[in-house]
């Protein structure tokens, strides 16, 4: 087992150890006094983007000395093996992303795999993350949420992430597109239901920080002309629901039948909606 220890008053970048660090959401204010000595301290900073890490370390007073190199999405599996190399030299390893906390929807988890499989040490300086701050903000129950990553933005894809989510209890945190959260507001509300309790926190902690929150429907609404910025949704777990009777089954599928759906397609969306096994309301329609 590696650990890394020492005293955090007087906390410096440990030599062959990789480090994550948390960056600012938007206000750099945030940053910790730990990121300021990691960014100055480091041997090699991995970056998500090399020009935004060296404009917040110029915004901190930071002078560089690392060798700062681009960790990116497609080049994570080629950098994970040289950053690998550098940390087996003795070489302190800095990884940071554009915003928040690096493997979280952003380029890390890679190097931290390749790290743990080679015995060297791993530790993180904790610091912002859309996530956390945006399930604070949201008003709905945050003692169990489940975090989605990106919705995907095949509408077919998107559909079936959020039948899995149905009948999800926790609340459920995802991030999204501007230009892609008016059709996943449409999208939820078809799926999840328009009542279901929601909020949609875009640009936080900067200047024009914005929580939106409401129900799904009214949502949707809201987002049909536009939004901007940097978006992060979240939305309130499944109330349990009781069961329903072949009665109700059935007329939940003819309404969708009588909507356009195919009865298999009426069958599939009844099933996610109520949470109730494909088997039953299919022998519930057809029971005569």
């Amino acid at each position: 087992m590696n650990s890394v220890r020492g005293d955090l008053g007087a906390w410096r970048m440990p030599p062959g150890t990789l480090v994550l660090a948390g960056t600012p959401l938007g206000n750099r204010e945030d940053s910790s006094d730990r990121l300021r000595r990691a960014l100055a301290d480091a041997d090699v900073i991995a970056a998500e983007d090399t020009r935004r890490t060296k404009r917040l370390a110029a915004d901190l007073g930071v002078t560089l000395t690392a060798r700062v190199v681009s960790y990116y999405d497609h080049r994570e599996a080629e950098r994970a093996s040289e950053l690998v190399e550098a940390l087996r030299a003795g070489s302190s390893v800095l990884v940071v992303s554009d915003a928040g906390m690096p493997t979280v929807s952003d380029p890390g988890y890679r190097v931290v795999d390749a790290a743990v499989d080679a015995g060297l040490p791993v530790t993180c300086l904790p610091g912002p993350s859309a996530v956390t701050v945006a399930l604070a903000l949201s008003g709905l129950p945050s003692d169990r949420f489940c975090f989605e990553g990106f919705v995907p933005r095949k509408p077919g894809e998107r559909a079936r992430m959020l039948a899995q989510l149905v009948a999800e209890p926790r609340t459920v945190i995802a991030f999204e597109a501007p230009h892609r959260i008016a059709a996943t507001l449409e999208a939820c509300v078809e799926v999840l239901g328009g009542e279901r309790r929601a909020a949609v926190c875009r640009e936080l902690t900067k200047t024009y920080e914005e929580v939106k929150r409401g129900t799904l429907a009214e949502l949707a609404e809201w987002a049909a002309d536009g939004v901007r910025g940097e978006i992060t949704l979240v939305i309130a777990g499944a109330q349990p629901r009781r069961e329903l009777d072949a009665e109700e089954l059935r007329a939940l599928v003819a309404k969708e039948v009588d909507a356009g759906s195919s009865k298999k397609d009426a069958v599939a969306l009844v099933a996610a909606a109520t949470g109730t096994p494909k088997r039953a309301v299919f022998d519930a329609f057809h029971a005569r």
